[in-house]
């Protein structure tokens, strides 16, 4: 709210002659300079590569903006109106590290949600709640095992989050011009979210195989290699993409609902569209919570497809073979548990997505408005010193 704020002295400096608002603009720019300038210091390392491309950018997406009319010294720029110049990199920038810290963080989480969901689990892995479950794991299995297969994770979500923000932003502002110009829609925001699904599944999906299966109790594999290579050998590369149609078939109601939930509060708590965080981790703890309670049948399938549950196979007597498909799954999950089976560990998932799409649109949105700002401050010194 402070930055929200911020904005608005901004623009008040620019557009009235008062004293106090000038002096206050300028002492909260230079507060928001340092702090971009230390982060983006730390984020062009992340970046490497990319920064020339960024660099080059800015330079058309303030000229597209801005156009040949001067610019206001003190005038900010909106991060929201990215799309009209070149800045996909600032999108995958800012989603790669967003999915990155909201899996890592979250991480604990997801393994606790993944046993819970256990249709047959062992009796020592058989837990009455999320703390319960975390505590036993940690006692019996050592501090380090909530954590087993973070590496394979952070790998896959660098890339599967830079593309699915990315295609998003993309797709959301063009759809929106077609359908409904001048104002948001959800009908765009809905079909964006769907589009953009496509792409972080495809390049998640395989991680998750290799996640899950060293989440399980009594996991075999010795690391994320071993995992990968026993994977191949024994079910071979299929294996890797066998849950992909269950997970799209959950994921794309789950984004649907989370991005429409997502941008209609902030509708209500940021109707102006500028930076302010509160509101970024408010909508999104929201939106993903009620995704994530709506779509948990489909990921108890997901899970059951990934993870190939042994004690499951045999207690439908697929010891010979394997569990393929959506409707293979819902048969088998009906057949171990009934109907209350699809909703196991609803209440781990509720847990780990509300905080984790709190810390995805939160960091999203805060690297959006820095990585701006950069290009923003590069440009206008570019411009300078050219007069």
């Amino acid at each position: 709210m402070e930055a929200d704020g911020f904005v608005r002295r901004r623009r008040m400096s620019a557009e009235t002659p008062g004293g106090d608002a000038a002096v206050a603009g300028a002492s909260a720019g230079a507060e928001i300079r340092w702090l971009g300038g230390r982060l983006w210091g730390v984020s062009e390392g992340i970046v490497g590569s990319l920064a020339p491309r960024i660099g080059g950018e800015a330079e058309l997406s303030a000229a597209q903006y801005y156009g040949p009319q001067e610019v206001s010294e003190t005038a900010e720029p909106d991060y929201e109106e990215l799309p009209q110049g070149a800045s996909t990199s600032t999108y995958m920038l800012a989603g790669a590290v967003a999915g990155i810290m909201e899996h890592c963080l979250m991480f604990p989480i997801d393994c606790v949600k993944t046993r819970m969901q256990s249709l047959q689990p062992d009796p020592a892995a058989r837990y009455r709640n999320v703390m319960d479950a975390l505590w036993r794991i940690v006692r019996t299995e050592g501090i380090w095992r909530p954590i087993r297969g973070l590496n394979a994770t952070a790998v896959g979500a660098g890339p599967a989050h830079a593309l699915y923000f990315a295609c998003y932003e993309k797709l959301k502002k063009t759809l929106g011009d077609v359908i409904h110009p001048g104002a948001n829609s959800h009908l765009a925001n809905g079909a964006a979210g769907c589009v953009a699904t496509l792409l972080h599944d495809a390049a998640m999906n395989p991680a998750e195989v290799v996640k899950q299966r060293m989440q399980m109790y009594n996991s075999p594999y010795r690391g994320v290699l071993d995992c990968v290579r026993c994977v191949w050998q024994r079910e071979g590369a299929g294996a890797f993409y066998r849950s992909y149609t269950t997970q799209l078939t959950m994921n794309v109601p789950f984004q649907a609902l989370h991005f429409i939930t997502y941008e209609y509060l902030q509708e209500l708590l940021n109707p102006h569209r500028q930076y302010n965080p509160s509101s970024h981790m408010v909508s999104g703890a929201l939106a993903g919570a009620i995704a994530a309670a709506a779509t948990t049948p489909l990921d108890v399938c997901k899970t059951l497809l990934n993870t190939q549950e042994s004690l499951a196979l045999h207690s439908v007597s697929q010891s010979g073979g394997h569990i393929s498909g959506l409707a293979h799954a819902f048969r088998t999950v009906y057949r171990l548990g009934g109907l209350p089976a699809y909703f196991k560990g609803v209440q781990a998932r509720i847990i780990y997505q509300m905080p984790s799409t709190a810390i995805s649109w939160s960091v999203y949105e805060f690297f959006k408005y820095v990585i701006t700002k950069h290009q923003h401050e590069r440009w206008r010194s570019q411009r300078d010193g050219e007069k």
